[in-house]
Formats: C-alpha cells, sequence, structure tokens
C-alpha cells in the first residue's frame, strides 16, 4: 500500500515540513531509513539518525529543532511516539481489511450465508447454515462447521479451525491454527479402571473484540457455552477447557491452563503458565503471576497473586524472605542444639 505524506498526515493530524506529494510504503526504524520508508523520532538517543536517515519522511513532535540540514520530509505532531502507534494500527487494519474476494479451491454450503466485503481464501470450507457477516476474513485453510454464526469484520487466520454452533462476535480475531470448539476433557472413570467419554453438546461463544492467539484452543461446553467475554485477549498457546467464562477485557499470557468450569472476571491480568483449577471463581480486577496456581475460590477484587501455589503476593513475600534462607535457619538452630 502506497500513500502520500498529505494523506499520512491527515491521519495524524500533523503539519508537513517539506514535499506533501511524496510517497511512502513502509514502516522503517530511522536507523534503517530508506527511500519510500517512514520513521520517528521519539527518543534523544537517536537524534542523530535523522541527519543521516533515507527515509522518505520521519514522525517528529512538535518541539523538535534540528540543529543542521535534513534530507527527510518532517511531519510534525503533538507526540512523535504517539503519532506513530497511530499510524501502525492504521496500517496493520488497512493490511488485514483491504484484501477482497473469493480464491478457488474453496467451499462454502448453498445453505449458508455470507454478507459483503468478505475474503474466502484457497482451500478455505464453510459448512451449513453458517450465518457469516459483513467483511470478515476468512484465509487460506480455514475449516468453519455446520450452524457457525461469525459477527461482522472478524479475522480468521490461517488454519483455524471452528467447530461447529459456535458464535463469534464482531471485530474478533482468530489467529493461525487456533481451535475454538473442540470438544471438553470429560471422561467418566469406570470400576475397571477404564473410561467413559461424556459427550460434549455445548458450544463456546465469543463476545465481541475478542482476540485468540496461535494454537490456542478453547472447547466447547459439556451442555450450555464456553464464554469469553467482550474485549478479551488470550495469547498462543493457551488452554481453555470446557464451560469456563472469562470475563470482558481480561488478559491471558501464554501456555496458561484453565480447567472446567471455573469463571474468570472481568480487567483480571494472568500471566504465563499459569495453572487454574476447575469449578473456582476470580474476582474481577486480579492478578496471577506467571507459573502461579490458582486453586481456590478468589472472592475479594484486585488480589494479586504470586507462588506455586497461589495466595496474597505480601504474605507470598514474607513467606520468601523466610524460606529463601532456610539454609542459614537450620545452621542457626543446629548450633544452639549443641549449645544445650
Amino acid at each position: 500500500m502506497e500513500f502520500t505524506l498529505a494523506q499520512v498526515a491527515a491521519i495524524l493530524q500533523g503539519k508537513i515540513e517539506g514535499n506533501e506529494n511524496q510517497k511512502v510504503s513502509r514502516l522503517d526504524k530511522i536507523q534503517e531509513g530508506k527511500s519510500g520508508g517512514i520513521s520517528f523520532l521519539a527518543n534523544e538517543k537517536y537524534v542523530s539518525y535523522i541527519y543521516e536517515t533515507e527515509a522518505t519522511a520521519v514522525i517528529v513532535s512538535n518541539d523538535f529543532v534540528p540543529t543542521r540540514p535534513l534530507k527527510t520530509n518532517l511531519i510534525r505532531v503533538e507526540d512523535a511516539y504517539t503519532g506513530f502507534t497511530i499510524l501502525l494500527e492504521a496500517y496493520s487494519q488497512l493490511s488485514k481489511t483491504s484484501i477482497q474476494g473469493v480464491e478457488h479451491p474453496s467451499y462454502m454450503d448453498a445453505s449458508s450465508q455470507m454478507g459483503g466485503n468478505g475474503y474466502r481464501g484457497a482451500f478455505s470450507y464453510i459448512g451449513k447454515n453458517c450465518k457469516i457477516g459483513t467483511g470478515v476474513k476468512i484465509h487460506p485453510q480455514v475449516y468453519i462447521g455446520d450452524r457457525v454464526v461469525i459477527g461482522d469484520n472478524t479475522i480468521i487466520y490461517p488454519g483455524a479451525i471452528i467447530c461447529a454452533d459456535s458464535q463469534i462476535g464482531q471485530y474478533c480475531e482468530i489467529n493461525p491454527g487456533a481451535v475454538i470448539g473442540a470438544d471438553g476433557f470429560g471422561f467418566a472413570p469406570q470400576p475397571d479402571g477404564t473410561y467413559k467419554t461424556i459427550p460434549q453438546l455445548g458450544n463456546v461463544v465469543l463476545e465481541d473484540y475478542v482476540r485468540i492467539g496461535s494454537n490456542t484452543t478453547v472447547d466447547c461446553a459439556t451442555l450450555g457455552s464456553t464464554i469469553i467475554r467482550k474485549g478479551a485477549k488470550i495469547d498462543n498457546q493457551v488452554q481453555i477447557a470446557h464451560n469456563v467464562i472469562v470475563g470482558e477485557n481480561t488478559v491471558i499470557a501464554s501456555q496458561t491452563g484453565v480447567s472446567g468450569s471455573t469463571e474468570i472476571g472481568k480487567n483480571c491480568v494472568i500471566g504465563g503458565k499459569a495453572g487454574i483449577v476447575g469449578h473456582i471463581k476470580i474476582a474481577d480486577h486480579t492478578t496471577v503471576g506467571a507459573n502461579t496456581g490458582v486453586s481456590k475460590t478468589i472472592k475479594k477484587s484486585g488480589e494479586i497473586l504470586f507462588g506455586y501455589i497461589g495466595f496474597d503476593m505480601k504474605d507470598f513475600l514474607k513467606s520468601y524472605s523466610i524460606f529463601k534462607n532456610l539454609d542459614g535457619l537450620e545452621n542457626r538452630l543446629k548450633e544452639l542444639e549443641k549449645k544445650k
């Protein structure tokens, strides 16, 4: 994609110093800037590069005053870092949504419906009685089972699997290799030591603006729904078990596992490799540190949990100050015993 500097300045509500008709098609680091690229300067450590860069334009803050001639055009904004972030967001969104049409071979059952301005990549499959909104992007090798509902402007990246009866909201992102609606891990132990499979008859509901990372699995419910609430963001390689509920705007980092029927509140932060047992509730605004195990219901909003078996952070730090010195304490005890 190619834009004139005038178009970029309009997006950023900035002011151009230089040739507004020059074009850029790439985002560059200022120290690596080449013709056709646009960079930014927000850190004083990089000021020297603005006089050397070959980038077509550099975004700078309004208070930047050059001390020698420049070879590049400037786009002045209130804050250069914020301005470049806005540009990144706009570029990313355009990259994701500009693609349209149907590639072949791909398949959509005649009973299914898909709105306009969408995209179906090669080797994608859409089953029976699906309802897919406007502007939805379905990338190559995506599988969508029967009776799936997908809201407007959702993007499903290559290799993702959306199992039957799943419901996905608007503006969601399902990243490569994610599986939505696989069977939950339900088995009943038998007297002879074997396990009997419990049919998983429910579905998965992703509300609007949910992001699911690569190779993450969200299992369908045994009965009812596994629910990921509006605005939740789930990282790569996370396991969400059957009948779990993840609250609004909660974020869950990579390699975390959440066991069945647990309810996580809104605006929680779950660190990487956390382990959460089933059938508990975690209050709103809870923070769970990396590698922390949560084994019981957390009732108090805003708690911060650390430790293999998670408990209040202040209590954990007090305990840690003791057990990190256990060797010394043991030696002191031995010396006291000798004096008896």
